[in-house]
């Protein structure tokens, strides 16, 4: 019988699990606050909606995000082995049994077109980022092999290096080169055919749209141990046992995931799910928990946390100029955002390092420190209050975020209210369509976990979301630039000793507070909880959210 929690009152009254159906197998339902958009988490929409919280088990690589955002070898897709040399050289070795479950195999194909996709050095494709895929110099194999050489540019070797071709990444090649109406990717890809190139984008970027409705399998077939069944409204994103999958197989029969745009309002309202990780304060009430017996409650740790919650400022349009952003800056109430707001954690000044880094602890204070609470005399100079027409602000400021998100909207009311008594309009923008690219155009702000994500972002290294402040690339929203900044994130990424990223550190913090891109805030809260009914969950901190090993999660019947 389907194992779906009733409303919390009913568990009161009858001490038992009522099943709500009988007509299939367990299911568990888990609550992300992920908009489920897409197949692919490598797109610049596709990651600041938090996608892979979704896709992690359908679309594994050669490694995964654990629990703590650690970065782990997958076997069961194949081996990544370095190449004794001058320089950074990978082997990558597919299982012999790796396949799709529409029968098509893994192999160098799906390889090459995700560092085509996001190397940032081919026209069309909009990836979320190009980190680490930028520095590959090239990739050696022939279409179908199951094993291919990955070469690094000379001095380039990114740090973060296991974390490539990673869960998510591994879209199905052949999909992709169906859609574009050609034999396979890698001759045109390597052949440099611009047509054909832009068509094989073109597939890449928008061919694995997700909305709710029926299900063209074909388009999405899975390499992971679930697969789609059906996507609606009313019953969540949900997914079964790949019957092709060849590793252990998974424990749940069924999983229904509910994000945004789906039936989650009401679950959060009366708590009937199994699983929830969502922002904090998405609803009004913050004590979201599910019904059912010994409901297991994690407490918030910001000093473990992966994400900062920020601010990312258009460099144009109303915060175009330096002046403009520093009065902004002056007006916004961080340390009261960050006690009201913040679940317990303190300021956080840093934009490259998250309060889990080890490098963070002795950083954090050293930054920030004229904008930890508001300078209302400096933002009213700054802002021209003093010559704006009566009755009129000297600014007006849109604040985008991912809506209906209850703690953001009040934050959006909490800078109005400060920044308002210095002449600045602060003005409300949330959304439940927005995307990251309306800053610069229909918002002049934007609030995001790490420069990019509206649910679940980071990982425990924080190689890739440093590029956020690299100029040209994808996951600097705001469009800031500053060869300063962008030639220290380079070095940041190859540096393997704590000594040196520390100066590196310094340098784009330094330059960051003083150019203001972005105001972080304090760690992006969350809530992850579960019931008693379901075993072996365990809280992720990385982007991929408590999904990262969904097919080790059991439901009791």
């Amino acid at each position: 019988m389907t194992v779906t929690v009733l409303a919390a009152v009913l568990v009161t009254l009858t001490g038992l699990l009522t099943a709500c159906g009988d007509d299939g197998p367990p299911t568990i339902d888990y609550v992300v606050d992920a908009r489920i958009s897409s197949y692919n988490a490598n797109t610049v929409d596709g990651n600041a909606d938090g996608v892979l919280m979704a896709t992690t088990r359908m679309l594994p690589g050669f490694s995964y995000l654990g629990a703590q955002g650690q970065v782990t070898p997958d076997r069961d897709i194949g081996t990544v082995t370095p190449v004794p040399g001058e320089g950074l050289t990978l082997r990558y070795d597919f299982d012999p049994r790796a396949r799709f479950s529409d029968g098509q195999a893994l192999d160098c194909d799906d390889l090459v077109l995700a560092w085509a996709a996001m190397s940032g050095r081919f026209p069309g494709f909009r990836p979320a980022t190009t980190a680490g895929y930028r520095d590959i110099d090239r990739i050696d194999c022939a279409a179908g092999d199951r094993t291919a050489t990955v070469a690094f540019a000379p001095g380039r070797d990114y740090r973060d290096w296991l974390s490539l071709f990673g869960a998510g990444t591994l879209l199905p090649a052949h999909v992709v080169a169906r859609d574009a109406g050609v034999a396979g990717v890698l001759d045109p890809l390597r052949g440099g055919n611009r047509a054909v190139t832009t068509k094989i984008a073109k597939a890449w970027n928008s061919g694995f749209a997700l909305t709710p409705g029926p299900i063209d399998e074909t388009r999405f077939p899975s390499s992971g141990p679930y697969r789609i069944e059906g996507y609606s409204e009313s019953g969540g994103l949900v997914l079964v046992p790949n019957d092709t999958w060849w590793g252990d197989a998974p424990q749940t029969q069924r999983i229904a995931i509910w994000g945004r745009g789906t039936d989650t309002d009401s679950k959060l309202a009366d708590g009937s799910f199994d699983i929830v990780d969502v922002t904090g304060g998405l609803t009004d009430d913050d004590d979201i928990r599910p019904s059912g017996d010994a409901a297991v409650q994690p407490l918030p740790q910001p000093n473990r946390a992966l994400a900062v919650e920020e601010v990312v400022l258009a460099q144009r349009g109303a915060l175009g100029t330096l002046r403009a952003r520093q009065a902004l800056a002056s007006c916004i109430p961080r340390d009261a955002l960050a006690r009201q707001f913040g679940q317990g954690a303190q300021v956080w000044n840093l934009r490259v390092l998250p309060p889990s880094d080890n490098l963070a602890g002795q950083l954090n204070g050293s930054f920030g420190r004229a904008y930890a609470r508001p300078d209302l005399p400096r933002a009213r100079a700054l802002s021209g209050d003093g010559q704006a027409e009566a009755g009129r602000a000297s600014m007006r400021v849109r604040v985008g975020y991912l809506a209906p998100t209850a703690r953001h909207q009040k934050m959006v009311a909490a800078m109005a209210e400060s920044c308002r008594r210095v002449g600045i309009e602060v003005v409300d923008a949330g959304a439940p369509d927005i995307t990251p690219g309306a800053l610069g155009r229909t918002v002049d702000a934007l609030i995001v976990a790490n420069g990019a994500g509206f649910a679940a972002a980071g990982a425990a290294n924080p190689s890739r979301d440093a590029y956020q402040l690299r100029g040209g690339d994808p996951l600097n929203l705001g469009g800031f630039r500053s060869p300063e900044v962008s030639g220290a994130v380079d070095a940041l990424v190859t540096a393997d000793l704590a000594a040196d990223r520390l100066p590196l550190v310094r340098a784009i913090e330094n330059a960051a507070w003083s150019a203001l891109p972005s105001i972080p805030l304090f760690a992006a809260p969350r809530v992850q909880r579960w019931n008693g009914l379901v075993d072996n969950v365990v809280a992720g901190l990385g982007r991929n959210g408590t999904g990262w090993n969904m097919d080790r999660w059991t439901v009791r019947e």
